[in-house]
């Protein structure tokens, strides 16, 4: 299912309710720190399967400990309801991992 094209306004008032992250270049971005390799790579993981499922693949990239993101719908060459859905599962598995990182 191809979601329609969220313009200026409803992208910065929706980012409104998640802080987390920015509106820059047609993308949601955002980096997410993790304590170590292992915990940024269980994230991908994580969000590996959730993006499969939902067919809506991320742009990220990691080193080391960091996990860049770039979410952008290809098929209407901007952000829809789909990035900020992907957006929030990847927010509540990156709360989930640095919890449990402080909990150890």
């Amino acid at each position: 299912m191809i979601m329609s094209k969220l313009n200026e306004k409803e992208i910065l008032t929706k980012l409104k309710e998640n802080g987390s992250w920015t509106y820059k270049d047609s993308m949601l971005k955002r980096v997410f720190i993790f304590s170590n390799f292992i915990d940024a790579f269980k994230f991908m993981t994580l969000i590996a399967l959730e993006a499969d499922r939902m067919d809506h693949h991320p742009e990220w990239s990691n080193v080391y400990n960091k996990v860049k993101v770039n979410l952008v719908t290809h098929e209407v060459s901007g952000v829809t309801e789909k990035d900020f859905i992907l957006a929030k599962s990847m927010d509540e598995v990156a709360n989930m991992i640095l919890s449990n990182d402080k909990e150890l």
